[in-house]
């Protein structure tokens, strides 16, 4: 019988990991952690005072009656309030009819005029200047040159138009069933811009091969576009609509600048409602029914936000 013997050790086989060594506080100083921490703590108290402060006040505004002055706890009043205002329902379903609007031509738009210039042989950065031109016009300046336009007279731009085809006058902002769709024109006259610059950005990823093979099968403009275009931008298309959402859902400038919220509250929105609380009163609003609401809409878009992101995370990485 011969004795059996344990296996040689191996030259290079490594040892036994050791259990990790637990830092200290002087470790973590002569690692340099202290000197980071103060190379980061302007930017932390910077942050914290225009950002986490505020939210930590408006938590705690939300709870009470308030003018700024003199201030007394109600508890969930304020919530009870708003959700007992009439208007509150009107605003909701005003901000969805022009999240509807913008999203139906708003968001096609901006793609479409990107493949468009980035089929352009020449002059192609001119068309992105004149693109991108209506995001850098002051918001004021844009608002009056679109009430030009959209001047009821017979010799406002747009019905001056169409009058040559023997059609209206009409009173664009007076009227309620073409106040929102005009704000929604405006709107996205001034924010395609920004989007088309993101979607050009995102074209010059794709792979030139692409194209040439559908070319060989033969494939047109429209074709390359769904099966070669669409599937390589489909991340960044669900990115710009989940922030087109939110940023439809918190439209404020075009309906207090147009129209103010009329007529008859057609074009009133939940950003609008929120300033009409805080400062429709001059002698103080109520800020505490302003900040329940602002709390409601951060809610309701981060919950919507995070079932988004949920439903659409295995489409944007496949």
């Amino acid at each position: 019988m011969t004795a059996t013997s344990a296996p040689p050790r191996r030259r290079h086989e490594a040892p036994a990991d050791k259990p990790a060594r637990r830092r200290s506080p002087a470790t973590w100083v002569r690692g340099g952690g202290l000197s980071n921490l103060i190379f980061m703590l302007p930017v932390i108290v910077i942050f914290g005072v225009f950002s986490w402060f505020p939210i930590v006040r408006a938590l705690v505004m939300s709870v009470q009656e308030t003018n700024l002055v003199d201030t007394q706890f109600v508890g969930l009043d304020n919530f009870r309030y708003v959700l007992a205002d009439p208007l509150l329902w009107t605003a909701v379903k005003n901000t969805a009819y022009f999240a509807f609007l913008a999203l139906l031509f708003g968001y096609p738009i901006p793609l479409v005029a990107a493949v468009l210039m980035s089929e352009v042989r020449r002059y192609k950065g001119l068309y992105s200047a004149l693109a991108y031109l209506p995001v850098v016009v002051p918001p004021v300046v844009a608002v009056l040159l679109w009430k030009f336009f959209y001047d009821a007279g017979p010799n406002g731009v747009f019905n001056t138009i169409l009058g040559w085809v023997g059609l209206g006058p009409y009173p664009w902002l007076q009227d309620a069933s073409t106040a929102m769709p005009s704000l929604v024109l405006a709107a996205t006259w001034a924010g395609a811009g920004g989007t088309i610059i993101i979607y050009l950005a995102a074209l010059t990823s794709v792979p030139p091969e692409l194209y040439d093979a559908a070319e060989v099968d033969g494939a047109g403009v429209w074709r390359k576009v769904w099966h070669v275009t669409m599937p390589q931008l489909r991340g960044v298309l669900f990115i710009t609509l989940i922030l087109q959402i939110i940023g439809t859902a918190q439209v404020f400038l075009e309906p207090y600048l147009f129209t103010g919220g009329g007529p008859a509250n057609s074009t009133i929105t939940i950003l609008l409602l929120i300033y009409n609380y805080a400062f429709a009163n001059s002698l103080g609003g109520n800020y505490g029914a302003a900040t329940a609401l602002s709390l409601m809409l951060a809610l309701a878009l981060a919950a919507f936000s995070a079932l988004y992101f949920r439903l659409t995370r295995s489409w944007s990485t496949s």
